[in-house]
């Protein structure tokens, strides 16, 4: 049985047995009847069928007794003394709480397969014998030779032996440039081969690749319980511990202490085991919990969970990642340049004719550009594709060089325009030349822009005293433009999946709380690491996953918003919790000075529980 279907038949097992109370207490209004009674006993064991196992395995398991062991024996304590309709309200409430808690709390766990559907099962393996073989990536072996087209995924971590090509690696470092590759440099697993066949001698076994070494360490963040996870445990362990030694003293101790008789002795113990019923602690959360959430998902943040709605309140370091997070995740023209008498219409439509046969980030650049200024664009052209540096093509009898300098001339393009490009390379974007039988006639600045509500977003979170940290796998240069333009309080830069998770752990070492965010699957990783993990909706399904919540609309600002939302819940939590102790406490002794009877004490109970559901239902309401 999944674990989706287990939650809905658990909340059906609620719901019924709620029901079936109704019923039995509209018949026993006169007095209790063998119908009512056992329709009661059915509401118990539907509704608390659940509930029940969970505690007595746990119990079992653990060896230490917990809430819902405590729940059950309340129940059954007040109808052993004839309160029928309170020990099934006691069962009914707890049931459906602990239903809609698995319900919210049902994390998905397919983060690893939606890693692991992006490497390669299979590769071209290349024989000795000079052919070319399909085999199974695990069949691999470390010095073997493999052979990747155009299009295909790295399916393991090597050295490239021949060819050059461009390698987009947002997978692995989240570059949202593809990185040129030639003999002699390391590529790896998961990354994505754009341009040549290459020739790769696998230098790691499939285990040890740096793709396998995420998906190890989403595994092991994810197995880490939270300190906040680990107090509620104990917490449960002491409170259980200590009513049921009290009811237990009060079931003797008054008889000889205080020489109460046999009778009401045993009855003040089971009011006390049910005045001391943690409903209203329960409900303390539980409510105010699924209120945010509810708020969140309209406003389109999803939680993945009351415990990361909680925590988010609580951070004092938000780690983000640039592309795709802060940026846009698409570079842009930013400027454009042509030589002396040659107008930009001409140049930008010689550009644009020749990247139209490409599928590089940068040619989708330039063509979206030429589209905005409707400039003409000639589509039939024979486009030579020259990997790793550019692309050309004979244009009316002349060829046309479109790429890096190194393809029309390091030197002339750090001369062109009396140097404009080095301005440009400064500011953080990629440039790119294009050259004719004279020379560059023109150079592109291209960049991955910061969105419009990053820097406002920032300044927000500052002024709730959070800094920030842009951690990229860009080179220092584009990090530092990007991050004084977007304000962060400090940037690191060229930082793979592992870098990553080690500067949250520093953060994290410093008694910290930390929250990410980011997009890509080189963020999954750190986002399981820090205390709160937080994706853009727009993401790979990696980061969808792995994170703890959410933004739906792409929008940084919500994150302000997540903040604000959980520390108005950790407020209405904190009163309900304070409240609830104090009612308990009121409840327990007035029970031992005899001043309430069992019918008063469940109803300042489920008083008490009723006023802290209704106070969380204030986090509805919008901040």
């Amino acid at each position: 049985m999944t674990l989706s279907i287990r939650t809905h038949i658990e909340l059906i097992a609620a719901v019924f047995s709620g029901i079936l109370i109704a019923f039995a207490w509209w018949i026993s209004s006169n007095g209790d009847t063998p119908l009512s009674i056992t329709l009661f006993v059915l509401a118990f064991l539907i509704g608390g069928y659940a509930k029940a196992k969970e505690g007595i395995l746990e119990t079992v398991k653990n060896r230490t007794l917990n809430v819902e062991i405590l729940m059950i024996l309340a129940a059954v304590g007040a109808s052993a003394i004839g309160y029928w309709t309170e020990g099934a309200v006691l069962i009914f409430i707890f049931a459906l709480s602990g239903a809609l808690e698995t319900y919210t709390m049902n994390k998905s766990k397919r983060e690893i397969s939606a890693l692991m559907e992006l490497q390669p099962e299979e590769a071209w393996l290349m024989a000795d014998s000079g052919d070319l073989i399909r085999t199974a990536v695990s069949d691999l072996q470390v010095g073997q030779k493999i052979l990747v087209k155009p299009g295909e995924r790295v399916p393991i971590d090597g050295l490239l032996l021949e060819g050059t090509t461009s390698i987009d690696e947002a997978a692995i470092t989240g570059e949202s440039i593809p990185v040129t590759k030639t003999s002699g440099q390391e590529v790896f697993a998961g990354t994505v081969n754009l341009d040549g066949t290459i020739k790769v001698e696998m230098t790691k076994s499939t285990s040890d690749s740096l793709f396998q070494k995420i998906i190890q360490m989403v595994q092991s963040a994810e197995s880490e319980k939270s300190p906040s996870q680990q107090f509620i445990e104990r917490f449960e362990s002491t409170y259980v511990k200590i009513v049921l030694a009290a009811v237990a003293l009060m079931m003797v101790l008054p008889h000889f202490a205080f020489e109460w008789d046999w009778n009401t002795t045993i009855y003040r113990a089971m009011v006390l085991l049910v005045v001391a019923s943690p409903c209203a602690l329960v409900a303390s959360i539980m409510p105010a919990t699924l209120a945010a959430i509810s708020n969140g998902a309209r406003n389109g943040i999803l939680f993945k969970g009351g415990v990361h709605i909680e925590q988010i309140g609580h951070i004092t370091t938000l780690a983000v990642d640039k592309t795709g997070t802060l940026t846009k995740g698409t570079p842009v023209v930013t400027h454009f340049s042509v030589r002396s008498g040659l107008s930009e219409e001409a140049a930008l439509s010689k550009i644009a004719s020749i990247e139209s046969g490409s599928n590089h980030p940068l040619a989708h650049a330039i063509l979206a550009f030429a589209n905005e200024k409707q400039i003409p664009i000639d589509s039939t052209l024979h486009v030579k594709d020259i990997p790793g540096f550019g692309l050309e093509a004979m244009m009316q009898g002349e060829l046309i060089q479109v790429g890096k300098a190194d393809l029309v001339g390091a030197e002339r393009a750090l001369q062109f325009n009396n140097g404009i490009a080095v301005t440009w390379a400064n500011e953080g974007n990629t440039i790119l030349y294009a050259a004719d039988d004279q020379g560059i006639f023109a150079a592109a600045a291209l960049k991955d822009e910061i969105r419009e509500e990053t820097h406002v977003t920032i300044q927000q979170l500052k002024e709730l005293g959070i800094e920030v940290v842009m951690l990229t796998g860009d080179n220092e240069q584009t990090a530092t433009v990007i991050g004084n333009e977007a304000g962060v309080s400090s940037v690191i830069a060229n930082c793979l999946p592992a870098s990553k998770v080690d500067e949250i752990k520093k953060l994290l070492g410093t008694n910290k709380k930390v929250a990410m965010v980011g997009d890509g699957i080189n963020d999954a990783p750190a986002l399981a690491t820090a205390n709160v993990g937080i994706a853009m909706g727009q993401g790979t399904d990696v980061a969808l996953e792995t994170a703890d919540l959410v933004l739906m609309k792409n929008d940084l600002s919500k994150i302000v918003y997540s903040i604000k939302l959980s520390r108005k819940m950790n407020r209405i939590i904190k009163q309900n919790v304070f409240f609830s102790i104090a009612v308990i406490l009121v409840l327990i002794a007035s029970n031992f000075m005899q001043v309430i009877n069992l019918p008063l004490g469940v109803i300042g109970h489920e008083g008490s529980t009723i006023l802290v559901i209704l106070n969380g239902l204030r986090m509805l309401k919008n901040n």
